[in-house]
């Protein structure tokens, strides 16, 4: 019985260290900084139309209905807002905090695609770890950046049975993709999934495929062993934050985050076809390790190339936005 506490004390610190509790809302001043303001998994919108910058972060109402504001800003520096662009509807499938919001646009019109999440249970899961509780990406329409984002429907993107998280678009030969992290609580080893999309985005067209598994890169270093009923232990895999990018040479790479040595990272994977499909190798260093992570790309308005992400990994995690080189073979941050 001590064994099985520590492990779960284990996994509900490591669950806090990865994604925290999204805040409510709260007005910032005009000229707000990017370090004051708490966001976790930020995502940055260049909206060439009215050449105002967005970044989304998670919210929840007090009713308890979990949501998503905007900041919005003219030249990535100074920050006002923010402003309410979506809550959860009352009658959806799940109705509890969100985690990582992304827009996208995509055929004329802005989708968010919103990590969901509840207590329900509809597991017992692994002995002596918590249940399996409803998670999965959902995907959302508005006819502006600023939303309001409404649903496509009722239901989440995700399968029922999957603990997934952070959905991000990816669009190739025509065809839209999400791709997305099968949760380490429920299969110990997260790994990265893609599954087609039905046209208009409002539900998958097919079944989810494993692109590759966190513990395949050598740099990470896992979370919290437990044991099995043959007395072996395994060790937990944190896999989170993938986002998809092709460089100028045509390397289909994907971005995410995992831990070394207790620090949240930020490593590239790469494609040898060059499709998602794959096969996937892992990079053998994260290109960051000082306790950042769920990374993001973008282009300002003037063409530079930019990475987002929230650090520390604990604390007052906030947006961290740099400079990018795309080299043709892959991405380097400029510090």
């Amino acid at each position: 019985m001590r064994k099985h506490l520590f492990i779960l004390l284990s996994i509900l610190a490591l669950v806090a260290s990865c994604k925290g509790r999204p805040s409510t809302s709260s007005e910032a001043p005009e000229g707000t900084p990017l370090d004051s303001i708490y966001c976790r998994d930020p995502f940055i919108v260049a909206d060439n139309a009215t050449k105002t910058y967005y970044l989304y972060k998670s919210s929840t109402t007090p009713e308890g209905l979990g949501g998503v504001e905007a900041f919005t800003s003219k030249d990535l520096k100074t920050w006002s807002g923010p402003e309410r662009v979506f809550t959860v509807p009352e009658d959806n499938f799940i109705t509890g905090r969100v985690w990582a919001p992304e827009v996208h646009y995509y055929k004329g019109a802005w989708y968010l695609f919103a990590t969901i999440n509840t207590d329900r249970t509809w597991a017992e899961g692994i002995e002596g770890w918590p249940a399996f509780t409803y998670r999965g990406t959902q995907i959302f329409r508005a006819e502006s950046p600023a939303g309001p984002f409404l649903p496509l429907g009722k239901e989440l993107t995700t399968p029922k049975e999957y603990m997934a998280l952070d959905g991000t678009l990816w669009v190739e030969d025509g065809t839209p993709y999400m791709i997305f992290c099968h949760e380490w609580v429920q299969v110990v080893d997260g790994t990265f999934e893609f599954m087609p999309l039905k046209d208009d985005l409002s539900a998958a067209a097919g079944d989810p495929v494993t692109l590759f598994s966190a513990s395949q890169a050598d740099w990470t270093t896992g979370g919290s062993y437990w044991t099995e009923k043959d007395g072996s232990k395994r060790k937990s895999y944190v896999s989170d934050g993938n986002f998809v990018y092709k460089t100028k040479g045509g390397e289909l790479l994907i971005l995410w985050s995992s831990f070394k040595n207790g620090k949240y990272c930020v490593a590239i994977s790469r494609s040898a076809s060059g499709k998602l499909a794959g096969p996937w190798t892992c990079d053998p260093e994260p290109i960051f390790e000082e306790d950042g992570g769920h990374p993001m790309v973008f282009r300002d308005f003037d063409g530079g190339l930019n990475i987002t992400f929230h650090q520390p990994n604990s604390g007052h995690s906030h947006p961290v936005v740099l400079p990018l080189e795309d080299t043709g073979k892959t991405l380097i941050i400029k510090k």
